[in-house]
């Protein structure tokens, strides 16, 4: 997998690869996110589920609520998250992007949960919580 919307883990026993531009670039300082990938803040590019292939056969799976989180068995390198609430929607973690520096991320969520210390400064929407709409029109 050669594309530019292709990925990884740290090993390569796990790859993955979207057919079509993504849908959503992010930020998020939530929690949750910050435990799974051991970083400050966190950086999400979304695709549609049915535009994404993966390979390798090293993917696990951890749930916790409505999110489904993927990573590497093998290296531990965070991938992806599914939310139920979006099932249609699949978002890769900026890291796990071969080329990461194509995805410019255009907001920040979940700023009420944002460390005190962490300063980014740049005039991207800030939200409170999510930045991904609900089926149902909200954003929280």
């Amino acid at each position: 997998m050669t594309a530019a919307h292709a990925g990884g883990c740290r090993c390569g026993a796990v790859r993955f690869e979207a057919s079509a531009e993504p849908h959503h670039v992010s930020y998020c300082h939530c929690g949750d996110c910050r435990r799974a990938s051991g970083a400050p803040v966190s950086a999400f590019v979304g695709f549609l589920v049915d535009q994404v292939a993966f390979t390798g056969k090293a993917l696990k799976m951890f749930e916790n609520g409505p999110v489904t989180r993927s990573f590497c068995g093998i290296c531990g390198s965070p991938i992806a998250y599914v939310d139920e609430r979006l099932e249609d929607d699949i978002y890769f973690m900026l890291g796990a992007m071969d080329m990461p520096a194509g995805f410019r991320p255009t907001q920040h969520a979940y700023v009420s949960e944002q460390l005190p210390f962490l300063h980014m400064s740049d005039d991207l929407p800030r939200h409170l919580k999510t930045s991904v709409k609900r089926p149902d029109g909200t954003q929280s």
